[in-house]
């Protein structure tokens, strides 16, 4: 019993630092309205992606992570020329697992202050019937 009630104290010590991320989680209508604002949306997508489904109109596109999970040398210096710590900026990948990565490390280890992040990706909108382009 003593022990059962240890392993919980743990767990629930362990659960308490989870919190929530630093960066905005946003759907598709706050992408729309902060689109509408000029606040640049990135495809982090690989090609491939881009070419299967189509990309949101303007969104910049910039490979985050290669097929075989590695981020390409570079990625992060032609990020920060392109957006700086104090911008806003929006990531979008095809689920939302990359960019809130992406997005939790611009936070938390490069001082990004306004990271936007498509929280269920690029499905939605494609599911919503949003109007798409070619790369």
């Amino acid at each position: 019993m003593l022990a059962r009630l240890i392993a919980l104290f743990i767990l629930l010590i362990s659960l308490s630092g989870c919190s929530e991320p630093l960066y905005t989680n946003i759907d598709n209508t706050k992408l729309q309205s902060l689109m509408a604002q000029g606040v640049p949306v990135y495809d982090i997508r690989r090609p491939e992606e881009w070419q299967k489904s189509g990309v949101i109109k303007d969104s910049r596109l910039l490979t985050f992570v290669d097929k075989r999970g590695k981020t390409p040398s570079s990625f992060l210096p032609t990020f920060s020329k392109q957006i700086g710590k104090n911008d806003p900026v929006i990531l979008i990948c095809r689920s939302g697992n990359r960019s809130s990565i992406l997005a939790n490390h611009l936070m938390e280890k490069m001082g990004y202050t306004t990271v936007y992040n498509v929280e269920n990706g690029i499905i939605p909108w494609i599911r919503e019937k949003q109007p798409l382009q070619k790369p």
